[in-house]
């Protein structure tokens, strides 16, 4: 790694790959994130019913996706937007992952749920808007569950690591970094997606890296390219919105995918994530083992 990378981040010690460290895999249930399985995460952005879930859970099950996504709590901008189902929303993604073995993601909003949504959640995001709220962070963490720590709007990566060293701190080293899109000067997209962010954090640190293409673009239109792009950046893994019937969607309807546009996507992808070689962790074991070399002179 680059001395002045070193130096840029030197206060997030514990997040940064050093050559005796090896890439870390965040167990879930039965596989990790952040090995050699690309992992692809899918689901509604809210959950609205049980029909809606429960079908758009088995469709991206058998369309290979690993965790399903839903919100049962919201952060909207506005007061008159659905802001979620609550505990009955925890229950339906339970119900969920009984049925088809996904494991789930839910976000958690106030440190007053977090003990209610690790009750049923395997994974724990921690939103955009939360991103620096180091009390819920830290409350998150002290489960033990794995955290997904979603890239703030205005974050910059510095901020991101900073945060995932709170997580880390609080001796949770289960942390997944996801590149959402940040705000920037460009306004025909809802944001504009870093996949430099991508190389840099696979570059600087071991903890696996997922992207956004849904709240990157904001328009499904743009979903399978930005996963491309995701992909070919070096990313562990995708979380993308898919929904029955995404022009009735209680929320986020025009950048979610409908079950044949998922199922496109993912066929497309296909011959890219065959491309995708290990070959970060390759890397830094070869790293490591010219370094042990070297102290054996």
């Amino acid at each position: 790694m680059r001395e002045s990378w070193l130096e840029q981040f030197a206060e997030t010690p514990d997040v940064l790959i050093t050559p005796k460290r090896e890439r870390t895999l965040v167990p879930v249930r039965d596989f990790v994130v952040g090995g050699d399985e690309f992992i692809t995460i899918a689901g509604p952005c809210s959950v609205e019913t049980e029909r809606q879930l429960l079908v758009t859970a088995e469709h991206v099950c058998r369309a290979g996706a690993r965790v399903l996504r839903g919100g049962a709590f919201k952060p909207r901008t506005s007061p008159y937007s659905f802001h979620g189902l609550g505990l009955e929303g925890l229950k339906l993604l339970a119900k969920a992952r009984e049925e088809t073995g996904l494991a789930v993601v839910t976000e958690v909003m106030s440190e007053c749920d977090v003990e209610m949504v690790a009750e049923y959640a395997d994974i724990l995001q921690i939103g955009s808007r939360s991103m620096e709220n180091y009390s819920l962070i830290e409350a998150a963490a002290r489960t033990g569950r794995p955290i997904l720590l979603k890239r703030g709007m205005v974050a910059t990566i510095g901020d991101l690591l900073r945060s995932a060293q709170f997580v880390l701190s609080n001796g949770n080293p289960h942390v997944i970094l996801c590149e959402r899109g940040i705000r920037t000067f460009e306004t025909a997209m809802r944001n504009t997606f870093d996949a430099a962010g991508i190389a840099l954090l696979k570059e600087i640190t071991h903890l696996p890296v997922i992207a956004d293409p849904s709240h990157a673009s904001g328009y499904r239109d743009l979903v399978p390219p930005l996963a491309r792009i995701g992909i070919a950046a070096g990313a562990d893994g995708l979380i993308v919105e898919v929904h029955p019937d995404p022009d009735k969607a209680w929320s986020d309807g025009e950048q979610s995918l409908n079950f044949a546009e998922f199922d496109a996507m993912m066929d497309d992808l296909a011959p890219w994530i065959a491309l995708r070689e290990p070959s970060w962790g390759r890397r830094h074991a070869a790293e490591a083992r010219a370094l042990e070399a070297v102290e054996c002179l």
